[in-house]
């Protein structure tokens, strides 16, 4: 599956309506952007149930700081609207099988549960 390039238009609307989505923050003058693209690539060809999006941080600089992107590649993993992950570097090919495979085994009505003790308790 081809990786889509998202934008503040249809950042939301990509997020809210996929089940799993990944995206990839870059910059073109990003080296380990640009050494992560490929494998970013590859593993999205394997996994076509999942969304693959890609936000270029000098272009949609309103998302990267919306998402608290200072430091890129950034990888940000969202399942049913809740954000699983959004952290700074690249995987390993296997690595990143390994964690999709993590993402699409989670109990998301657990999350959901704990999500909400944790905002009670606030």
């Amino acid at each position: 599956m081809a990786c889509k390039d998202l934008t503040v238009e249809d950042f939301n609307l990509t997020l809210d309506n996929n089940e799993i989505v990944i995206v990839d923050f870059w910059a073109e003058w990003c080296g380990p952007c640009r050494q992560f693209a490929p494998i970013f690539e590859k593993v999205s060809e394997k996994h076509t149930d999942v969304v693959f999006a890609k936000v270029n941080t000098e272009e949609q600089q309103t998302l990267a700081a919306q998402y608290n992107v200072f430091s890129i590649p950034t990888l940000m993993v969202v399942r049913q609207g809740i954000i699983l992950l959004n952290q700074a570097g690249s995987l390993p090919e296997e690595a990143f099988d390994k964690m999709i495979a993590h993402v699409k085994g989670l109990d998301m009505d657990a999350i959901r549960e704990e999500i909400a003790q944790e905002e009670s308790a606030e």
